[in-house]
């Protein structure tokens, strides 16, 4: 019988777990049509649900009819985004995580003290976008180290960096180290601004890249943070390395040879399809099932300001049953 080595912390998020609770929420609160812009977390199931139960993705405000209320999704808009959404009366439900908002008030820190941002991430992530878009004319996106060695700047002397949540810890180091040999004057962010679950969530799965021979991690392939935990679990052991959305995305012929079998999902990544992805596991021979446990999360935020407004008014506003001594 072979082993599964199941990581810990893995799956949802705080963010995402805000983000998804925010549109259910929504519904129940205000009924249909609740439009989303983008995906609210890139998770293809959680997603499709969630669209089955009455949400309405859209890709940009125009299709949204003015007027409506829109969620907007975990990973932030930019200002021009608002704006938009004001000129068109739209009624708006904000699930940027509290993690992405605050590299959003960095932004506007070091722009307004005539910095140069270096801003680590993906070219054409939607975060990225929204972080970009809070001070076009000060951002540069970086993609990678070698990026690094070509950026070009003003004032070598101004410089600072920051970072998409989601990344690869260990990447964004090699590539704030490249951009210091450029500019010794580099400045960081007040914090690092990779979110503590992706930390946590790579710090989990290099452990078991150590102990398993294949590694699953479940996840969409428009997640930036499972993409990254396949990478870093390619580069910390595991022969072998696969991304999947579902169970039935698993290939008999990548456990060929293999006495065990790493398992973790991406932070938009709900249990349930982890628990698929086990049976599944046990199915094909692996049913002893060992927890590797990491950092843990001990995180939560609370739901969007106004949609905790409009929820206390209707419980107040609900009626109440007499008192019965």
């Amino acid at each position: 019988m072979g082993r599964v080595y199941l990581a810990a912390p893995r799956g949802y998020c705080a963010g995402v777990d805000r983000a998804v609770v925010t549109v259910e929420r929504c519904l129940e609160l205000y009924g249909t049509p609740i439009y989303v812009r983008k995906e609210i977390v890139h998770n293809r199931h959680v997603v499709e649900q969630l669209a089955a139960a009455g949400a309405i993705f859209v890709a940009e405000l125009d299709e949204v009819p003015p007027g409506a209320r829109v969620v907007f999704s975990a990973h932030g808009v930019s200002p021009a985004v608002r704006a938009a959404a004001a000129e068109r009366g739209l009624q708006v439900i904000d699930a940027t995580c509290p993690l992405v908002t605050k590299v959003h008030k960095e932004v506007g820190k070091f722009a307004q003290r005539g910095y140069a941002i270096a801003l680590i991430g993906h070219q054409g992530h939607e975060e990225v976008e929204g972080t970009a878009g809070e001070a076009p004319e000060a951002i540069q996106v970086v993609g990678s180290p070698d990026e690094a060695d070509s950026l070009q700047v003003p004032d070598g002397a101004r410089v600072a960096w920051l970072s998409q949540t989601t990344l690869s810890v260990d990447e964004t180091a090699l590539t704030v180290s490249r951009l210091r040999q450029r500019f010794p004057d580099l400045v960081d962010p007040p914090s690092d601004d990779i979110c503590y679950a992706t930390q946590n969530r790579q710090g989990a799965v290099k452990q078991v890249a150590a102990l398993a021979d294949v590694v699953i991690v479940v996840g969409s392939a428009n997640s930036s943070n499972s993409v990254r935990l396949v990478e870093v679990a390619r580069g910390n052991g595991a022969r072998a390395a696969y991304r999947v959305d579902s169970a039935d995305e698993i290939d008999p012929a990548w456990l060929a040879g293999a006495a065990s079998v790493g398992l973790t999902s991406g932070a938009s990544v709900p249990e349930v399809l982890v628990g698929q992805v086990l049976e599944r596991l046990a199915a094909l021979g692996f049913g002893e099932v060992e927890q590797v446990a990491a950092e843990s999360d001990a995180l939560a935020f609370a739901l969007p300001r106004e949609l905790r407004q409009d929820l206390a008014r209707a419980s107040l506003d609900a009626p109440q049953l007499p008192h019965r001594a």
